[in-house]
């Protein structure tokens, strides 16, 4: 789920920098090891060059006396190494003891393995060591030459590898990861285009298409996709506006003539009750039917290309008083009061069509008084927000339940049982909401279940 809330360019820059890390520290891990097997070869490399001088010192010294040896012995040992060096018999005792006192301190492991060269790793007052062994001879007496190194050095040198390569790696992971953010945004800005170029075609410019940038790659393609599927959408909404267009165009004479014959008969004085009662429901279905085609027709033609009226200054609040007056009486019917509240009235002046206007208020308001019981109330004001005109119509109906006001301005709507015992077409406050999108106004509801709905006008003009 959390990768649904962030960026593609950040999931590519945190996806990027785990594969750079991963890769540093598989890298740190190689050149850690690598500088240790090279420490540890020079090392030993330092240890069997000890010991071959001293071999070639013994050979050399063949003619001399033991004791002569012992000294060359002596003054190289005490030279070399710190003076970690000793020379045993074959059967483990001491064959010449070194001169210093580390040698003699020194945990020399047993002399095995005769045949070949060999080192061993030891720990000695708590430091590593590396100890060669190797076979010799002293004279005809076979001998053990066994020098140690101290490998301290190395281990330091280790520790301060791997910390310059841990202190490295979040300031290289930070350059790093900043780069491919940069990298990434300017490699999907053409993607961040092509978002905003859709978003900004609706149903009443499908005529638009996304900037195709001539860059031969994927981005290329998508705006090319996208264009390609605007035109087949231009084309089927074109056709379906047509066709809603047409379909009311034609139904309106059958209609009206059904209506006018209902109307006629009723008009007969020798009609029986029977067929009166007929004629009478034949008469408010069509006129009914008539009206529900009157505002397919204006969205139709609404939707099919912008309605061009002149906009000039209107008072709204002359606007507003002429709504409310027509409203009274259809509210009186019911027993409804229908209250006006003005603050200001001279400074409420708008550009918009006056009939548009009082038409979109006419809705509101007959929309508040289909859903409040007898005896309830509707209330209007218009005032003035920082400079905004603002008129609200709040009613004390039914309410719209919370999952309905999302759609509650979408066509042909009528999901809540309890609102559709009201007789209407769903089309009212689609209309209305095409007349404040026309006058660049803002319209919003909010409402409580069982306690009543509330209608918000601004005109951002």
């Amino acid at each position: 789920m959390f990768h649904r809330l962030i960026s593609i360019s950040l999931r590519l820059t945190l996806w990027f920098g785990a594969v750079l890390l991963f890769g540093w520290l598989l890298f740190g891990a190689a050149m850690w090891f690598g500088l240790k097997h090279s420490l540890t070869a020079e090392r030993r490399q330092t240890l069997e060059r000890r010991i071959d001088r001293l071999e070639e010192l013994l050979e050399r010294d063949t003619s001399f006396s033991d004791s002569e040896r012992y000294g060359d012995f002596h003054n190289f040992a005490s030279a070399t190494g710190n003076g970690l060096m000793e020379i045993f018999r074959t059967s483990g005792s001491l064959y010449w003891r070194a001169p210093s006192a580390a040698a003699d301190s020194f945990p020399w492991p047993p002399v095995t393995d005769l045949n070949r060269t060999k080192f061993i790793h030891i720990i000695a007052k708590g430091q590593p060591y590396w100890v060669l062994q190797r076979s010799a001879h002293i004279g005809s007496s076979p001998v053990v030459l066994v020098a140690a190194a101290p490998e301290s050095g190395n281990i330091v040198l280790l520790h301060r590898f791997r910390n310059a390569l841990i202190a490295s790696a979040p300031v290289l992971l930070l350059i790093a990861m900043a780069g491919g953010y940069w990298i990434s945004r300017r490699a999907l800005s053409p993607v961040d285009r092509i978002t905003a170029a859709a978003r900004s075609i609706g149903i009443r410019n499908l005529s638009e298409r996304v900037p195709v940038a001539h860059s031969s790659d994927e981005l290329q393609r998508l705006a090319e996709t996208c264009n390609a599927m605007l035109e087949r959408l231009e084309v089927a909404v074109r056709k379906l506006k047509q066709f809603t267009a047409d379909a009311s165009h034609e139904l309106r004479g059958p209609l009206s003539l059904t209506r006018t014959i209902a109307e006629v008969a009723l008009r007969r004085p020798t009609i029986d009750q029977e067929s009166r009662a007929s004629f009478r429901e034949i008469a408010y279905a069509s006129a009914n039917a008539t009206k529900l085609l009157e505002e397919m027709l204006e969205l139709a033609r609404a939707d099919a290309e912008p309605l061009d009226i002149a906009l000039e200054p209107v008072n709204l609040a002359s606007v507003v008083e002429e709504a409310c007056s027509m409203a009274r009486k259809l509210a009186q019917q019911r027993g409804i009061t229908v209250s006006l509240a003005i603050s200001a009235p001279d400074t409420m002046t708008v550009l918009g069509h006056t009939p548009s206007l009082r038409r979109m208020l006419w809705i509101l308001l007959d929309n508040a008084i289909k859903y409040t019981p007898e005896s309830g109330r509707v209330d209007v004001s218009l005032q003035d927000s920082d400079g905004v005109p603002v008129i609200k119509v709040a009613d004390t109906g039914i309410g719209i339940s919370e999952s309905d006001l999302p759609h509650i301005f979408d066509r042909f709507y009528r999901a809540d049982p309890s609102r559709s015992e009201v007789e209407g077409s769903g089309l009212g406050l689609a209309i209305a909401k095409w007349i404040a999108d026309l006058h660049h106004a803002q319209i919003d509801v909010s409402s409580d279940k069982g306690i009543g709905s509330s209608f918000t006008l601004s005109f951002h003009t």
